[in-house]
């Protein structure tokens, strides 16, 4: 018996891009952040930038199967780990 087809272009199995806040957690991460930290006004950059491609992800996706990671959360956290793993500059 062979396998399905995977088909592309659908993309019903892309996984949604919401955050639940209390996950593993009993203080929302909202507040434990100051509201004036740098790194708000990066993720909103961040965050209407990965809209705009929302377009471009879905057809990359099949039309079955299990829903997966949405794509904005691993391109997130890679630039987090790249913001704080680059050195201070000497000056």
């Amino acid at each position: 018996m062979t396998p399905p087809r995977r088909e592309r272009g659908g993309g019903k199995t892309r996984g949604t891009d919401e955050t639940s806040g209390l996950l593993f957690s009993y203080v929302d991460l909202e507040e434990r952040i100051l509201a004036r930290h740098p790194l708000r006004k990066f993720r909103q950059l961040v965050n209407d930038a990965l809209a705009g491609l929302v377009g471009e992800f879905a057809p990359l996706y099949a039309n079955f199967d299990r829903p997966s990671i949405a794509p904005e959360r691993p391109i997130r956290a890679s630039l987090i780990q790249i913001l704080f793993s680059a050195r201070p500059s000497a000056s």
